[in-house]
């Protein structure tokens, strides 16, 4: 049996996909959301770690995503 790389492939699509600025933003500057305006704050960044780490457990927890390799 090979290395389990699920874990690995969903924390770093997570965290690309939810950097804040990249696609959205929570809250933003002037409104509840932006899209694609490549700014962040710190509210945006704490909101953003919370939807990541819930996300990132309810798919390995949860669901338990697994991809072997070999």
């Amino acid at each position: 049996m090979g290395a389990d790389w699920g874990p690995v492939i969903v924390a770093v699509v997570l965290f690309v996909l939810l950097t804040p600025g990249l696609m959205f933003q929570i809250p933003a500057k002037g409104r509840v959301a932006e899209f694609g305006n490549m700014q962040t704050s710190l509210p945006s960044i704490v909101v953003h770690a919370l939807i990541y780490f819930g996300l990132l457990t309810i798919l390995l927890i949860a669901i338990g995503v697994h991809i072997y390799t070999g």
